[in-house]
């Protein structure tokens, strides 16, 4: 089959990124989405405390920090799925505050989640199609007139076939969406999200509960889709893939941004350490032991995330068990 995406020669991020300094609230040469003063309060907590941060088009951007550092809660904020306190951004110049979640996503900022939202008992070349927007069969009273949408029933189905190809999804297209595998699950959520064509892709953990794999499978599909243009940013814990594949590294702690970077210049931030480590040093450590201490929390987070991620897969699976043995009840 035709791949449908085109053939772009990306800029290099050692270009890109060659006169921007590793230091929080960065300017970038071609931002694509600009955040300022950006707040969101729960009580007397401090949940997001953004002041000012911009993502560099064409670029794919890791956004890490300790588990409760806000990063989530940031990506809510911004798709629209949460209201903040204070603040404004804008997204190709457009501001975004007080657009609900679709209409931003129809603009081109689209986001996955941590936990997959796939429609179970819909199957997959289905849930593809729910991601295309504009569709003429959506009014009750043109849905009724087969010529109005015929033709473009058939482009959004295409387009669903050529992204299920790509990811390796193909011989699972006529399968109810919840006999997918964790992993595929995953895929199924990243081709979806790309059938509105975005600009814009925020991916909320979507390495994690995966085999090493498919890991490397997904990694795979970011880089491509950086390299046909998209503008990629990702929440993830494991770091041995931000290095693997961020251009740039922005931390988050207790909301705030601390950090900027290229990945060399993050694992060595003092302010990095202190925030994994829970606290900072009034003597200098050596280079060696920075790097020591800051493996062994690196190691920590991947290894709570792999137990969330364990926990969620076994609930999954239960989930789907239920609902099989519902369905063999009602067939006898």
């Amino acid at each position: 089959m035709t791949s449908s995406h085109p053939t772009v020669h990306p800029i290099p991020a050692s270009v890109i990124f060659g006169e921007v300094d590793d230091e929080p609230g960065a300017s970038k040469p071609d931002p694509i989405l600009v955040v300022e003063s950006v707040t969101r309060r729960f009580g007397g907590l401090t949940a997001v405390d953004v002041d000012h941060l911009e993502v560099q088009r064409g670029a794919i951007t890791a956004l890490i920090g300790p588990n409760g550092a806000g990063k989530t809660t940031f990506f809510n904020l911004v798709t629209g799925f949460d209201k903040p306190d204070t603040g404004a951004w804008t997204f190709e110049g457009l501001r975004l505050e007080g657009l609900p979640a679709h209409k931003i996503a129809r603009i081109g900022m689209v986001r996955t989640f941590q936990l997959t939202k796939a429609l179970s008992r819909l199957r997959v070349i289905d849930n593809m199609k729910l991601g295309a927007t504009g569709q003429v069969g959506e009014s009750f009273f043109r849905s009724l007139v087969l010529p109005m949408w015929r033709e473009q029933e058939a482009e959004i189905t295409e387009r669903a076939d050529e992204l299920l190809e790509r990811f390796n999804l193909a011989q699972m297209r006529d399968e109810f969406a919840g006999e997918l595998s964790g992993g595929q699950r995953k895929l199924l959520e990243m081709a979806r999200a790309l059938m509105s064509r975005p600009r814009l892709l925020m991916l909320d953990e979507p390495m994690a509960g995966v085999n090493p794999a498919l890991a490397q499978t997904i990694i795979g599909h970011v880089q491509s889709l950086r390299d046909d243009g998209l503008t990629v940013v990702f929440v993830e814990h494991d770091m041995d893939v931000v290095r693997e594949i961020s251009d740039w590294v922005v931390v988050m702690a207790e909301g705030a941004v601390i950090a900027e970077g290229r990945h060399g210049a993050i694992v060595t931030d003092q302010r990095v350490i202190d925030a994994y480590l829970g606290a900072h040093r009034t003597t200098p450590l050596e280079r060696a032991e920075q790097e020591r201490q800051l493996a062994e929390a690196e190691a920590a987070v991947r290894a709570e995330a792999e137990a969330e991620a364990a926990q969620e897969a076994a609930e999954a699976d239960r989930g789907d068990g239920a609902r099989a043995a519902a369905e063999e009840d009602a067939a006898t």
